[in-house]
């Protein structure tokens, strides 16, 4: 076969793809594409893309997927991952507010209704030859995809993310990683958000490197890529933790990721008795990042540096982080100094789309983007996040407290299994602290007394749970997220 026609400058995301070697770029199950054959398949289909305003994406976890997201980006037009479980009415919101003229799916794909207006495009992943057109490369602030938030307080918005936010975050990325071509990602995470999309497809392909992708996450996926040759895994902490639950039973599995060079957490905070115990049982370290839909990635831990559990690292580089007090003012680092974290770099997002209110009040005078996010931060630099603000700050007694590390130190309790931290309203201190226990031996709760001293001496005093609820389980979303409205409602 020959080399497609893939011009250099439209190849500036993915400089991979002009080269049209033999090196596989994805691989989902039995179906593998090296860069020349999805260089064909992605170039024909933006060919048929042409210049459309915007493309919807029915983002299954499929090479087909892979290849309709790069073609848009080949193309230039700005394409909407949609989540192929999303519920009517929020699927209704996000095509009128994307508006885009074309919906790109897999061949066997069944469509829902609300989709039907849309011209249709079957994406093929085996084309062998494009039109030579050459399309040219979009400017750095061009909008490259638009990601829909989780909409946890009202409908979700378009983040606009450029095409300089994807590289920016990337590169950063190979240099805290150090990732390279020779890396092979394993991953089966879903493909319409930033974690399993821009992180674990985009990433690889823009590195020249390689992802295999599981279509659905097990153990026995995990043992059998890592065991063939694959050097990086990416998962959620609902993963990691049916890593952990595992290992013990499973000496293959623990070989295998013996064997990784980069195990990565992200989405949700990853228990520090899980990181324990998968260090314990295979020598290797989970390190954890952090980055939202409308920032892309902002810190890690390095894949030289310590590896801390209960910490996201660094700044990446290029991106500038400050915590901020209620009014503002920039903090010093210091274990008690509870702020905001508010970043200012190349990988932020445009806009939302269609909400300039929300963009404008998103972003400080000076161009720093709030994320909503309140952390500590050590004198090294290394950031702890302790919670939402809108959630996960207590104020008790006249601290600031958040409510992570208290979940934290809760799971270190032998007796609990999962914990999460609220507060509430109280006459006195403004408000108490609320642990919701899921215990490990349900027939013999811990007491509240007891986790309230074992906070005590881990933290603070004025830190323990003056109140304690006992749930047979959390609520979580797929993310392993928590959903602490859940809890009180």
């Amino acid at each position: 076969m020959g080399v497609p026609h893939v011009s250099p400058r439209t190849a500036t995301l993915f400089p991979a793809l002009a080269e049209g070697s033999s090196r596989p770029a994805l691989t989902f199950g039995e179906r593998t594409l090296s860069y020349a054959e999805l260089a064909a398949s992605a170039g024909a289909l933006a060919d048929l893309i042409g210049e459309a305003r915007r493309v919807a994406v029915w983002a299954t976890p499929t090479l087909e997927t892979a290849v309709g997201v790069v073609a848009a980006l080949i193309a230039g037009v700005p394409a909407v991952p949609l989540n192929p479980k999303v519920g009517e009415r929020e699927l209704a919101h996000i095509l009128r507010d994307s508006e885009p003229s074309l919906v790109l799916a897999g061949r066997g794909d069944e469509l829902p209704d609300a989709l039907a207006e849309l011209s249709r495009i079957d994406i093929e992943s085996t084309a062998t030859t494009t039109s030579g057109r050459t399309w040219p490369e979009p400017a750095p602030d061009h909008p490259a995809l638009i990601v829909y938030t989780s909409g946890t307080t009202g409908p979700p918005k378009g983040a606009v993310l450029p095409r300089r936010a994807l590289a920016s975050t990337l590169d950063a990325l190979e240099d805290a990683w150090q990732w390279t071509s020779d890396d092979v990602l394993v991953h089966g995470l879903p493909l319409f958000h930033v974690h399993g999309l821009i992180l674990g497809v985009l990433g690889p392909l823009r590195r020249g490197g390689s992802v295999r992708h599981l279509g659905r996450f097990s153990t026995e996926g995990v043992t059998r890529e890592l065991g063939a040759g694959a050097t990086m895994l990416f998962g959620v902490p609902t993963m990691y933790h049916r890593i952990a639950e595992q290992l013990p039973e499973d000496p293959a599995l623990a070989e295998a990721l013996a064997g990784a060079r980069l195990l990565v957490s992200g989405s949700a905070a990853l228990q520090a008795r899980d990181h324990e115990r998968i260090r314990t049982a295979t020598g290797r370290a989970v390190i954890e990042r952090y980055g939202m839909t409308e920032t892309l990635m902002n810190t890690s831990v390095r894949a030289d540096g310590e590896p801390r559990a209960a910490t996201v690292g660094v700044p990446l580089r290029g991106v500038e982080l400050r915590l901020v007090d209620e009014i503002g003012r920039e903090l010093p680092d210091g274990p008690d100094q509870v702020g905001e974290i508010q970043v200012r770099g190349p990988n932020l997002f445009l806009e939302y789309l269609n909400r300039p209110d929300a963009t404008a009040e998103a972003f400080t005078e000076d161009g720093f983007f709030r994320t909503g996010d309140m952390a500590v931060r050590d004198p090294d630099g290394y950031v702890r996040i302790v919670g939402r603000k809108a959630t996960d700050l207590i104020k008790s007694g006249g601290y600031k407290i958040g409510a992570g590390e208290i979940e934290n130190a809760l799971m270190e309790h032998p007796a609990v299994r999962d914990a999460a931290v609220t507060g509430e309203p109280d006459a006195d201190l403004g408000e108490r602290i609320v642990a919701w226990i899921v215990p490990a031996d349900p027939e013999q709760p811990p007491e509240q007394a007891e986790l309230a001293e074992h906070v005590a001496a881990q933290l603070a005093p004025h830190k323990r749970p003056r109140v304690v609820h006992y749930l047979a389980e959390l609520p979580r979303n797929d993310m392993g997220k928590l959903m602490k409205k859940a809890l009180h409602a």
